[in-house]
């Protein structure tokens, strides 16, 4: 008896405890009151931009920018790149792979041979745009307002609303590369190369340091990129197979591969046949298409991307090639 008036005494001292602490959240603010406030203090926060100590950042990644688009287009000139005519595929080598990876247009097989035509920049080095805002905190862009804007490329508007001096930048005129490269000696494509590897990462390294302090959108479905604090409302995602969303977009963050994206390529090895073949396919290695065309170069490739490219992998056995002839 004794003990069951404590367990009782014990009870109500627990229900008088939960009622002496539990709170009430219901709230009578008037979010309309507080609306002209949020919107000042957003107004008051462009100030502060740009970050002064994010300027010489930008400037040093429009200028990579540059340096990164010229020696492509030079290192075209000496080695053959390869682009599929019906998938984005492409491969850096005399002669294209025998992997069957096409996916081809809707109604065409997939997991086809590709169909081999020369590749050009964007092939290396996939173009991304986006809108150019007057500034980062200006409000979303309406979809009847999508052609008063122009498109211009996502890394450039990064770099601009940063704070970089866009004179030189802007324009793509170092696509043409440089001129005479067929007299150049292996010495000086290698520095060429090497130069071009080194702004490769100069701008995915800028373009992250970036991203820490600016902000940027992509959508999850189409990969749109929009430069600023929030999305734009130009219903462009998904005409063909998201209808049923009006196409709007779906943001999320932002990352470096969004706005300069890597292009894997098959990278063929020293001990890989002359031709790749879709049997070996589990032994042959990958890379960023920049890499393994600075590297075929002959540019040093950084460690970071030796286990990419299974640079020390094994050769696939003979045996597989001979079952499938056989």
């Amino acid at each position: 008896m004794a003990l069951r008036r404590k367990l009782q005494w014990g009870h109500l001292l627990l229900g008088d405890s939960i009622t002496c602490h539990s709170r009430s959240y219901s709230s009578k603010v008037d979010f309309r009151k507080l609306r002209p406030m949020i919107l000042k203090r957003i107004q008051n926060r462009a100030k502060d931009y740009p970050v002064q100590a994010m300027v010489p950042v930008a400037q040093e990644v429009l200028n990579a920018r540059s340096l990164l688009i010229q020696g492509i287009s030079t290192l075209m000139k000496f080695v053959p790149v390869l682009a599929c005519k019906f998938c984005p595929e492409v491969y850096i080598g005399d002669q294209g792979h025998l992997i069957q990876t096409c996916w081809g247009y809707r109604r065409r097989g997939r997991n086809r041979v590709h169909e081999w035509v020369p590749g050009v920049l964007k092939d290396i080095l996939v173009p991304v745009e986006t809108f150019q805002l007057d500034n980062t905190f200006q409000g979303e862009i309406k979809h009847e307002q999508r052609f008063d804007y122009d498109r211009v490329p996502a890394v450039v508007e990064l770099c601009r609303q940063a704070g970089a001096d866009l004179n030189g930048g802007y324009s793509d005129n170092a696509a043409s590369g440089i001129d005479g490269v067929e007299s150049l000696s292996y010495e000086e494509m290698s520095y060429i190369a090497n130069g071009t590897l080194d702004a490769w990462e100069a701008v995915r390294s800028g373009v992250r340091r970036l991203l820490m302090v600016y902000p940027a959108k992509v959508c999850e479905h189409c990969k749109e990129v929009h430069v600023g604090v929030s999305g734009h409302k130009a219903r462009l995602c998904g005409v063909f197979k998201y209808e049923t969303w009006h196409g709007t977009h779906f943001w999320k963050k932002a990352s470096v591969d969004d706005l300069v994206p890597p292009k894997i390529v098959w990278a063929r090895r020293p001990q890989d046949p002359p031709v790749l073949r879709n049997e070996g396919r589990d032994f042959y290695g990958h890379a960023p298409a920049v890499v393994d065309l600075c590297s075929k170069a002959g540019a040093i490739v950084p460690s970071k991307y030796f286990c990419m490219m299974k640079n020390k992998g094994a050769s696939p056995p003979i045996w597989r090639f001979e079952k499938v002839c056989g």
